[in-house]
């Protein structure tokens, strides 16, 4: 039996997340033996891997990563990273170079920082693997290509490769060490070759797996708003983080109030923006008119109880929140981000919008004042069908003759 091992940053409860939920279900039934290293060791949704999943963690926090006890847990794990394995000067080079071209770039991202600390210091395993499988990019990128011992690698692209802040200098080449580099998108795939043209070869798009019978399914279990509002409902799901947008669609949601308009707002999400966003609602007297519900074990009972799914993000891969709306019969509205337009094929399953508050305003208030059109868009989108058998181009690697991947490095490629 081939064996299979995926490895992710966290197991918490994001697009990425449940997107790999979504294709280890698919290899449920197949004659593959299936591993999962979780790089952080953390995250609600390692309770919910199908049961033929091995987890390689010897140690394991179910804690939300996003909460406040969850990032303090986070912190605890990566100062282990940085004295595990050796190489503390090393790493603390690297740390110090990426601020300073951080700060030259005028955004400072921790995330950005540590990912080869919890690469370099991660657990490192004997075992060898048919097939190695990064699911994001950053420190399961950099662990997979550099630490795992298999015959073949590939890893997945969910993000806008230059707005999210990855940088060559920040990967050392760790792409060249992987056979097929899969995009959540064609746009993604085209923004990561800007920076990496010379692998254009070994790309592909490999959209995200949404079940939509799952997802039906969970939508009909208890659950949902309890606040008892009689008005129209706006929904989004996802991190309180800067790549979200939520500043501007707060400030969209004043306009919205200052044209009249009778509507709430609400978010399911957890992330360290949440005390910025909250003073930025306090000082527009939005209190009860935005809502952070924080995150939710199921949202979708939300979905189908929303009138509208607002997804206005800076950047994105792939909306899988976007994906869940329509499954679920609710009309959405979505800024220019890569994969967008495959997600609403010129407005035939969604409306677009520009991202400024003005922009997500105005295309909020073109479906509050038409009930026709949310319902001819709900109708639509319930009917659209996600993606489906992307899981063959994995299947195939199995069956590929020799790795094209570079073999220099450290000993443990190949």
């Amino acid at each position: 039996m081939k064996k299979i091992l995926f490895v992710i940053n966290t197991m918490g409860r994001a697009g990425a997340e449940r997107a790999l939920l979504g294709l280890l279900r698919r290899l449920e039934g197949r004659p593959y033996a299936v591993s999962l290293y979780v790089l952080l060791a953390q995250g609600e949704l390692a309770g919910e891997l199908p049961p033929g999943v091995r987890l390689l963690n010897p140690e394991y926090s179910a804690q939300d990563v996003l909460s406040g006890r969850g990032r303090r847990q986070l912190v605890k794990t990566v100062c282990k990273a940085f004295f595990r394995n050796g190489g503390c000067i090393r790493k603390a080079r690297g740390i110090a170079g990426n601020l300073a071209n951080q700060l030259k770039n005028g955004r400072v991202q921790p995330d950005k920082l540590l990912w080869r600390v919890a690469a370099d210091g991660a657990l490192r395993f004997e075992e060898h693997f048919d097939l190695a499988v990064a699911w994001m990019e950053g420190g399961s990128a950099y662990y997979t290509a550099d630490w795992v011992r298999a015959s073949r690698k590939a890893a997945f692209i969910h993000v806008d490769y230059g707005k999210a802040g990855y940088t060559k200098a920040l990967d050392q080449g760790c792409w060249a060490r992987f056979d097929r580099i899969f995009a959540v998108s064609e746009d993604c795939r085209s923004a990561f070759l800007q920076a990496y043209p010379e692998l254009r070869s070994r790309t592909g798009v490999f959209q995200n797996i949404v079940s939509q019978e799952e997802i039906r399914r969970r939508s009909r279990e208890p659950g949902g708003f309890s606040d008892g509002y009689q008005g129209l409902r706006l929904l989004t799901v996802g991190r309180l983080a800067y790549q979200k947008g939520y500043d501007i669609a707060i400030d969209a949601m004043k306009l919205l109030k200052d044209a009249g308009y009778r509507a709430r707002w609400y978010v399911l999400g957890e992330g360290n923006e949440r005390r910025r966003l909250e003073k930025q609602i306090a000082r527009l007297g939005l209190q009860e008119d935005f809502v952070l519900l924080g995150a939710v074990e199921n949202p979708y009972p939300y979905y189908v109880q929303a009138d509208l799914y607002v997804h206005a993000v800076r950047f994105e891969g792939q909306g899988i929140a976007v994906w869940e709306a329509q499954t679920l019969g609710c009309p959405v509205i979505v800024s220019d981000y890569c994969g967008s337009s495959g997600q609403i094929e010129g407005g035939v399953y969604g409306v677009p919008c520009e991202l400024t508050p003005t922009g997500v305003a105005e295309a909020i208030r073109s479906l509050l004042d038409d009930a026709e059109k949310r319902e001819t868009l709900a109708r639509r989108a319930a009917e659209k069908e996600t993606p489906q058998g992307q899981e063959e181009q994995l299947f195939a690697l199995l069956e590929d003759p020799a790795p094209l991947r570079e073999m220099a490095g450290a000993a443990a490629h190949g």
